[in-house]
């Protein structure tokens, strides 16, 4: 690190404090470090504080809305505050209406069942498989993937103008990729949407962990996001923007909570009265404890200050960057360019490497988790790395169908929890492997690279 980069990160905020920032990890070739969790695209660690608020509040834990209990009231009213956390998070519009769920996509398909009938949905090919595959019951179109912003803006612009005008559409496009970590010009997107009569929803899954998020601002329809990506555990998501479509549909699960009244008819079948409230999708009894985190991590995050937040996450992705950079055999993948702004999440492959093989030798060796394939964004990885083939039988090569090229990469993602030494860690162990190799042999076991013993 040079002395005008160390200056710089000295005036930054230190790291959130996060869980398993202490777990050490064995190396394959002897002692241990500690584990340097780079993979935050897949899973951030909970906060510390998320944590602690959820141990203090277990013993008080109790089922919600229908229970007379003390503790049952509390849960409720612990339950219903979240929601409103999570609301003024979004900055949502006074009608919007919040749905917590198990994850994005989750949240994804819920919107996918409430679909008006002979809606018409727009998507790109670049979008991860929670925002790319809830639609099939719907027509449709998916969108080749743009080079730059000002390309998505213009082809979704041609695809809505050609649209049938008459029927209702919808337009699903994220915020961050989980590739490439670029951001997307969401709210030019939302208003070439709106000018065509659409709606649309933003996949958020890699947006709200690492950028101050304003449904109202964007003027995006929906936005859908999940807790495990922003320092929360215990599987939960949300769905969040406008009710009428939510309200129409035929509840997301049918059963206890999503129901206002149940009657017996009398051709001896049962009349079902459901509630327009968020209530109507989230039946059975909700997953209280994962509504709290989410609701805890979003108070974490804006009491940090989000200038704060990204001023530090920028010095970091300013500095792997730099550091890759310095290695002639890594190319970094982009859709928009060098100069495009973007997130804690870079992709990249390495010549002369497998991924998979690169990927394990970075945690055998050196403790360090990423990840490596092609990261649940199959048609993007596979646009982005189209002239790449990597060698067939090579440690943890995936197979391919004849014909195809063997395709993967390696993904670095960090956050407010990642502290500098893991980042000095990780480009440090790349130029290392790319100069010196491996220092262990490794094989292929059920489709994956690892040490052999």
């Amino acid at each position: 690190m040079s002395v005008s980069t160390a200056a710089t990160a000295r005036t930054l905020c230190a790291p959130l404090p996060v869980l398993g920032r202490d777990v050490t990890v064995p190396l394959v070739t002897g002692g241990e470090v500690a584990y340097a969790a780079l993979d935050y695209a897949a899973s951030a660690p909970a906060l510390q504080r998320v944590w602690d608020d959820v141990a203090a509040y277990a013993p008080y834990y109790g089922s919600v809305h229908r229970g007379a209990g003390y503790l049952s009231q509390l849960s409720t009213d612990l339950f219903e505050n979240a929601r409103r956390t999570v609301t003024e998070f979004l900055d949502c519009r006074p009608d919007d209406q919040l749905v917590f769920t198990r994850s994005t996509t989750d949240s994804l398909n819920l919107l996918a069942r409430a679909l008006p009938a002979d809606c018409q949905v727009f998507v790109f090919e670049t979008e991860h498989h929670a925002s790319l595959l809830p639609w099939q019951d719907a027509r449709v179109s998916y969108l080749d993937a743009p080079r730059t912003p000002q390309q998505a803006v213009a082809t979704l612009e041609r695809a809505l103008a050609d649209r049938d005008p008459q029927g209702p559409a919808l337009v699903c496009v994220t915020g961050a990729s989980n590739v490439t970590g670029e951001l997307w010009p969401v709210r030019e997107l939302a208003a070439i949407a709106h000018a065509h009569g659409a709606r649309i929803v933003l996949d958020a899954a890699q947006l709200a962990p690492h950028r101050p998020l304003s449904v109202r601002d964007l003027d995006v329809d929906w936005v859908a996001f999940s807790g495990h990506k922003l320092y929360a555990p215990f599987g939960s998501g949300v769905l969040a923007g406008r009710a009428d479509w939510l309200r129409a549909a035929e509840p997301y699960l049918a059963g206890g909570g999503a129901s206002r009244k149940v009657t017996r008819r009398e051709d001896g079948g049962v009349a079902v009265e459901w509630h327009d409230s968020a209530a109507r999708h989230e039946a059975g009894s909700p997953n209280v404890i994962g509504a709290y985190a989410v609701a805890s991590a979003c108070k974490a995050l804006t009491d940090a200050g989000w200038d704060t937040l990204v001023a530090r996450e920028e010095h970091l992705i300013a500095e792997i960057r730099a550091g890759l950079a310095e290695v002639p055999e890594v190319r970094v993948l982009s859709l928009f360019g060098d100069d495009a702004p973007r997130v804690g999440v870079i992709s990249f492959v390495v010549e002369g490497w497998n991924s998979s093989h690169f990927a394990a030798a970075l945690s055998a060796e050196y403790g360090i988790g990423v990840r490596d394939g092609l990261f649940c964004a199959h048609s993007l990885v596979r646009t982005l790395l189209g002239s790449d083939p990597q060698t067939q039988g090579e440690c943890g090569a995936p197979e391919a169908a004849p014909g195809e090229k063997s395709l993967n990469a390696v993904r670095v993602s960090f956050g407010a929890g990642t502290p500098d030494e893991h980042v000095e860690r990780f480009v440090n162990a790349v130029k290392r492997l790319v100069t010196d190799g491996a220092q262990w042999t490794y094989r292929t076991e059920e489709g994956r690279c690892v040490p052999a013993v």
